[in-house]
């Protein structure tokens, strides 16, 4: 039996209002964190970033990060990243949607279906 999937995100956000949709309309019963509203664990970013890479976790291309001062933007380590991410996190990808030993960053639909067809 499959444990509950967390999906992590920002309420409002438009790509985390697709993601709940689908997960809705299939049936699936999962947890959600608005890690806007709650936080987010350090050990947690760290977890996926040893799992999937920060590269994939951080969001370049979101207003936050892009408002950042050059020097917080150069030379991007995974510990400088994982402080970023854990001081705004809105600066995180979204949403992270964690199923078992599975993570899926972002949304698209056929990930999904092959995620929970399984």
């Amino acid at each position: 039996m499959m444990s509950k999937p967390t999906l992590y995100g920002i309420k409002a956000c438009d790509t985390m209002k697709k993601a709940r949709s689908w997960l809705d309309s299939h049936g699936i019963d999962y947890v959600f964190h608005d890690y806007k509203q709650a936080g987010i664990e350090p050990t947690q970013l760290a977890i996926w970033a040893d799992k999937i890479g920060w590269e994939l976790l951080l969001n370049r291309t979101g207003t936050t990060f892009r408002k950042l001062p050059d020097e917080a933007r150069a030379a991007l380590t995974q510990a400088k990243a994982l402080a970023l991410m854990q001081a705004q996190p809105s600066m995180i990808k979204r949403p992270v949607l964690v199923c078992e030993s599975e993570i899926i960053v972002g949304f698209k639909p056929e990930r999904y279906a092959a995620l929970f067809s399984a």
